[in-house]
Formats: C-alpha cells, structure tokens, sequence
C-alpha cells in the first residue's frame, strides 16, 4: 500500500470517527463477533449512562432486561442478524442507573470483504421513551374518546363517510335510533328521514350545506327502526384530512320529543289559558249588558202592560201585544245572555233526568219534527242531578233542536244518560266526583275543528241570518258550568255530533229535597199597602210605582239606600221594595241594615243579579227583573202573606 493510499484511509477513519462522535441523539457502537462492545459513542454515554472505560469489553447484554436476558433475547438478536442480514425491533432496555427506557434497536453484521468472515457487529440504538409515551397517551386518549362516546346514551352520536353511508354507531345511537350496529353500518343515513323529506332531497341538502358552510344545523322529524316519529335536534359537522379534504361527517342527533311536547302541551295550556279569560270576560261584558238591559226592558215591559189596561182600541191593542211580543223576545235574549255569563238565578234541587226527559217527549217531538226519529236510552238506576229542572229542559231542547238543524233531510236524534265518576283532574276539567253524562248524538253533517272549537263561543252560528242568535251552546255551556259541570262536543265531517253535558250527582244526606213551592194564584189583595220602592234608576223607580199604583197601593219613592233609611225614619210602611245594584249603599246593605233596625219589615229585592255577596236574610221575598205585574203581584202576596 502506497504512502498516499494509507494517508487517504486514515483521513476518512479519522472523518468517520468524527461523524459517529458527532451523534448524540443516537447509540452508536460497535460489538465483537462475541457480543463485546468494542466502541462507545458520546450518544451511547448520554442515554445508557456508561462511560467508555465501564462498558468497553463488557457483554450488549447488560442492555437487556433481566426478563429478556433469561428469553435468550440478546443472543438470538445476534444469530438473527447474521442469518437475515440485519436485526430491528424495538422494546424495553436498562440504563447504567437501572431505569428502563424504550428503544429501537438495529443490529447489522460486520463481515470481512474476502473471507466472509464476521468481524462484529454495528449496533445503533435510539431512545423513543417519549414518544413511546405520547403514543400511549394518544391511545388513551383516544380509548377514552371512543369509551365516552359509547358510555354516552342520551346522543345519537356516529360517523358518515363523505357520501352519508355510516361508518360507526355508538350506545346513544342504538337506544334513540333502535338499530344494533350490525343492522346500520354501511347503510345511508337517509333511513332516519321521513318518505316526505327523503323525497324533497333534505338528506343531500344538509350535506350540502355542512360541506359549504361548516356546520348543519336542524331540528324535525326523524323516524326510528319501529316506524315511531320522533323529534329530533341534529348537527351535522364535516371531517377533514391533514390537506383539508372532507373525508366524512361527525352526526349527533338528540330526541327532543318530551321537550317538544312539554312545549305543546305549555303552548295548548296558554291558548286554553287566554280562551278562558277572554270568555270569562266575555262572559262579564255579557252579563253587564243583561243586566243592563233587564232593567230597560223592566221599564217597556210595566209600560206597556199598564197602557194595555186602560187602551180600548183594537188597533192600538194589536200594536201593544206586538211590542209586548217584542219585549218578551228581548227578555228570552238576555236570559240566554246571563246564562252564559253564568248570573242567572237557579232553583237547584235532585232532578230525576229519566222523568223529565220522558215529561219532555212530546214537546220534543212537536218541536223537532216528522222527519226527525227520536230515541232515548237511559239504564236502570241513574241517579238524580243536583240541577234546575227548567234549565236542564231548556238546555236539552237547545241541544236537540241544534241538531235538528244539523240534519236538514232528516236524521236520528239519540238522547241518552249515565252515571260516571271523574277520579281526579288528569283526563278531565271537572272536579272529581259522581256526575250524570247527557248526551245528544245526532247523525247529522257533523263539523271541522275549526268550527268546532268555536262552536261554543257567544253569537258563533253556522245558519242562516236570521235563523239563530249564537247563544243556544253558549247558553247551555254557561249553565252547566254555573250548576258545577260542563259542556263537551265531540264531531267528525260526516260522522254526526255528540252534545254532553256533565252534571253533578245529588247526594241524598248531603242536599235534602226541596218542597215545591205551591203556586201562588194571582188576586188583588184587598186592602191598600203602603209601600216604600227603592231604585237609583228613574226608569225603573217610576214604571215599579206606576205598578204598584195600578194595584192600589200607596208608594213613596227613594232614590238611594240612604235616602230609603230617612223616609222609614219619618214613616212606617208595610213593604219595602228595593233594587240591588245601587251606588254607595246597594239593597243588600241596606236590607241588613232594615232588618237590625225595623225587624220583622216584609221586604222584596228585585234584581237581575244571580249572586249576592253574604246571601240574602231569611224572609226576604226575590223576584227576578225584568218583572210583569203579576210578578210584582205575587212577590207582595208571599212577602206579606196578603
């Protein structure tokens, strides 16, 4: 070997010692065809913790666990590579203070160019703790990633590949949605909509829109295995690879379908909520203009009947009867009006219903018609009703005649009745007790729910003008409610209506029944009463005196309650007659204050009001305005026994 040659192999020794010294990121060291370590590089020194002089001629076996020492690891690492060429793995090895670390190990064999002998072995070897330990965070991570997605069950929460086809399903998903994983991975997620939105393309248009704006979100109708609706919030959000492209979609889906319904049944609570104030005061506009109006009509009605009397002329007669007629229909009309409001005086005592629908056969007969097939049905032992007979047959007439009108070509009307017990409020609006449940069935055109809600309502009609006021349901729905009970319709188009009205049951030991008043007959008393009258209304004050006149007696007037008290100081009377509603001192006041003062006075209330505060004292006669004369007539007989 030339003197240049030499030079050159030394100079690139020397260059590569210089580059394996250089490398502290990697053990780099060389081993004999025993296992020896014959070099040690400043990498080896910083992570095995061996300086030259410790570890130079000592076994690589050292390296190894004791675990892998007794595996034969060492040895066979070595006959590996000199059979194959070369030996790679990784796994745990020992630094010089005990601590292990994780490597990755190569292990090539060194073999003479000529002989083929085997000269050692190049091992290099690299300290991946870190990122050993990264990793196995990362897989952590990502187990409890996947574990929290499958311990979740109150979310739908799975993957779409970037066509909607999907790709996993986790516990939430199978408890909503009822598909095990087996039975939907791989299927189009186009199978949680309905027919109606799978048809207007609303699966593509929500990928669509994830795609485009990075997020779908939605709530409607999704349909679950068993074929049940349900409703549904959905997110939609796209998945993207390390250049951005989507690669699929995350779904979550959650039921929403007790809230929705909570919602409803708030929304229907506040809707029925806003229809019973605004009929309630209705109901109290209603009643005022009655009222109001008994009071006029008091006046045309006594006006009338007393130029009755003294008019001879058979013209001028027939055009009295006519306003008397007309008068009387204003009456009916605000009767109807206050039984809606629910101010109309009831006679409430046990009604047996058997007996008075069967007292009320032939009048419904006439009233309804030959075209009309009228049947009852009442069982055996149907208690009695804690009602007022009159409005009861009042309210059945108007239900029948209602659906009458229901059935222009004729029909069947069934009128039937039975006992039943409301358990509590949960399935009805009345209180819970015994009722009797009247219904009317027609088999007539029936109505839409739209007419149907407002069937109910003051002045609503479906006829004609002319051919009916709107008050005959509202008529019925206000008594039933006064009395402790309701109205109920129920109707299909086509399929008829069904009026039922719930009353409640008499307790015998509770409410004992009522004599019926014997009638009093009419007669002109035969001696002259001095009577005190009591109105605030001029109208009124002077059609009751007119009355009263007409009958004989000698009246003096009062305007107020306190001016009644200053004429009763003056002078003794035999009646008094008094209005209710009167400012500063009403007629129940100034009654108290008669009865503590004049005890034993006869007095009659006249009033259109149905319920006073704190009643009326015992002996207090009360009739109803607006009055005839022999209304007045009477009164005065049973008040002072004349």
């Amino acid at each position: 070997m030339s003197v240049n040659m030499a030079f050159d192999l030394n100079l690139a020794d020397d260059r590569y010692r210089l580059l394996v010294d250089a490398v502290t990121d990697y053990a780099i060291y060389m081993l004999d065809a025993t296992g020896l370590v014959s070099s040690w590089n400043p990498g080896a020194r910083r992570f095995k913790g061996y300086q030259d002089h410790e570890i130079i001629g000592e076994h690589f076996s050292r390296f190894y666990t004791a675990e892998d020492q007794a595996a034969g690891l060492p040895s066979r690492a070595l006959a590996i590579a000199l059979k194959d060429g070369r030996f790679e793995n990784e796994g745990w090895r020992v630094r010089k203070d005990g601590s292990r670390f994780w490597a990755h190990v190569i292990i090539d064999p060194i073999i003479h160019p000529t002989s083929g002998r085997t000269l050692g072995y190049a091992k290099i070897t690299r300290d991946l703790t870190e990122r050993r330990e990264q990793e196995i965070a990362l897989r952590r991570s990502e187990q409890s990633f996947r574990l929290l997605v499958q311990g979740v069950t109150d979310y739908a929460i799975y993957m779409l590949d970037e066509h909607g086809t999907v790709s996993n399903w986790n516990a939430g998903a199978e408890r909503i949605k009822g598909y095990r994983p087996e039975e939907i991975v791989g299927r189009h997620f186009s199978v949680f909509y309905t027919p109606e939105e799978r048809a207007r393309g609303e699966c593509e248009r929500a990928l669509a829109i994830a795609r485009s704006e990075g997020s779908f979100q939605t709530e409607g109708w999704r349909v679950r295995k068993s074929g049940e609706r349900f409703w549904a919030s959905v997110v939609i959000d796209p998945i993207h690879d390390e250049q951005g492209a989507i690669i699929g979609f995350a779904k979550i889906t959650r039921d929403m379908s007790e809230r929705r319904k909570a919602e409803d049944e708030l929304l229907s609570a506040r809707e029925a909520l806003y229809q019973s104030q605004k009929m309630e005061s209705l109901g109290q506009l209603t009643g005022g203009i009655a009222h109001d109006f008994n009071n006029l009509l008091n006046a045309v009605v006594g006006s009338l009947e007393l130029l009755r009397k003294q008019e001879k002329n058979e013209r001028q007669l027939g055009l009295i009867d006519n306003a008397l007629a007309g008068a009387t229909r204003g009456i009916t009309l605000t009767q109807r009006m206050l039984a809606f409001a629910r101010k109309q005086e009831l006679k409430v005592r046990p009604v047996d219903i058997y007996e008075l629908v069967g007292g009320m056969t032939d009048l419904l007969s006439r009233s309804l018609g030959p075209s009309i097939e009228l049947e009852t049905l009442f069982p055996v032992g149907l208690m009695p009703a804690f009602a007022d007979a009159g409005q009861i047959e009042l309210a059945i007439l108007n239900l029948a005649v209602n659906a009458r009108d229901a059935m222009p070509s004729g029909g069947k009307i069934t009128i039937s009745a039975k006992n039943e017990l409301v358990p509590d409020r949960t399935q009805s609006r009345l209180v819970p007790g015994r009722y009797i449940r009247i219904a009317v069935a027609d088999t007539g055109e029936g109505m839409d729910a739209e007419t149907l809600a407002k069937a109910s309502e003051p002045f609503f009609t479906t006829k004609g003008v002319g051919k009916g006021t709107g008050l005959g349901l509202s008529m019925v729905s206000g008594t039933a409610q006064q009395l402790g009970g309701r109205l109920e319709l129920q109707s299909e188009p086509g399929k008829g209506t069904t009026a039922i009205l719930w009353l409640p049951v008499s307790e015998p030991a509770a409410t004992p029944v009522e004599v019926e008043e014997a009638r009093i007959t009419t007669r002109v008393p035969t001696t002259s009463l001095s009577i005190l009258a009591v109105d605030d209304d001029a109208l009124i004050l002077m059609n009751t005196v007119a009355l009263l006149e007409d009958l004989g007696h000698i009246v003096v007037e009062a305007s107020s309650g306190r001016e009644a008290l200053q004429r009763l100081e003056g002078q003794a009377f035999d009646l008094i007659i008094t209005d209710h509603a009167m400012p500063q001192m009403t007629g129940g006041q100034l009654i108290a204050e008669v009865s503590k003062r004049w005890p034993g006075m006869p007095i009659i209330l006249a009033t259109g009001y149905a319920d006073l505060p704190g009643g009326l004292p015992s002996g207090v006669t009360r009739i109803a305005k607006p009055f005839w004369q022999s209304d007045l007539q009477k009164g005065i007989a049973e008040a002072t026994g004349a």
